[in-house]
């Protein structure tokens, strides 16, 4: 297949440019999973050695995004349904307490209308990779204002293990991100915890229902 990915020009921090670079790759709706990732081919296509490319290839092993084959390379990793559900979970968990958790301020609050705007240009636009990373962004405005740093890296964690579940769903749940992302806001808004936290767990249940129908019946 055709490689899209931007080369590299900035020396520093190269691990973590590299890493990004081959994340949002990855993420892609028309990456196969079964495309063999070698150091020899990133480090090729992003114009340096293979030395960070491994790094950033460890990085994302170790954070279940992909697998690593002895001497073949790696892979897309591949979710059971029985997984979904489990991520699905926490995940859920994880955002309501973070809603209720959150430090509501004038600041928080213009930054997730923002957001919301932001969310419906790009759907409006049919920009998928601006609307995957807008989605992410409002959904950590809320746990990055909970002031707990470990709630942001397990819950950024497993957003980007959904979004590879979900390359192939975008479509069956997209549209109902603004509407879904103002309901919560305007409750925030509004100091009713409670209803935010409910509008959070019936977004999240209803993009967990469209993604483990569409597993299941394509088993």
């Amino acid at each position: 297949m055709t490689c899209s990915i931007k080369k590299l020009k900035t020396p520093q921090n190269l691990t973590t440019q590299a890493y990004d670079s081959i994340k949002a790759y990855i993420l892609r709706d028309d990456f196969e999973e079964s495309t063999r990732l070698t150091e020899e081919f990133l480090s090729s296509q992003l114009g340096i050695s293979k030395s960070p490319v491994r790094e950033a290839l460890n990085s994302l092993h170790t954070e279940g995004l992909i697998r690593i084959e002895a001497r073949r390379g790696a892979y897309l990793r591949s979710f059971s349904l029985k997984e979904v559900k489990d991520l699905y979970e926490l995940r859920e968990a994880l955002e309501v307490f973070a809603v209720g958790a959150c430090q509501i301020t004038p600041n928080l609050i213009e930054e997730l209308r923002q957001s919301v705007r932001r969310t419906s240009s790009d759907l409006h636009a049919s920009d998928r990779t601006a609307h995957i990373a807008e989605d992410t962004h409002f959904h950590m405005l809320i746990a990055r204002s909970t002031g707990n740093t470990e709630l942001c890296r397990i819950l950024e964690n497993i957003q980007s293990q959904l979004w590879i579940c979900r390359r192939q769903t975008y479509s069956l749940t997209s549209s109902t991100a603004p509407d879904a992302h103002l309901e919560i806001t305007n409750a925030l808004a509004a100091g009713k915890r409670a209803s935010a936290q409910k509008s959070m767990r019936n977004h999240i249940s209803l993009v967990r229902k469209c993604l483990l129908d569409f597993m299941e019946t394509n088993e």
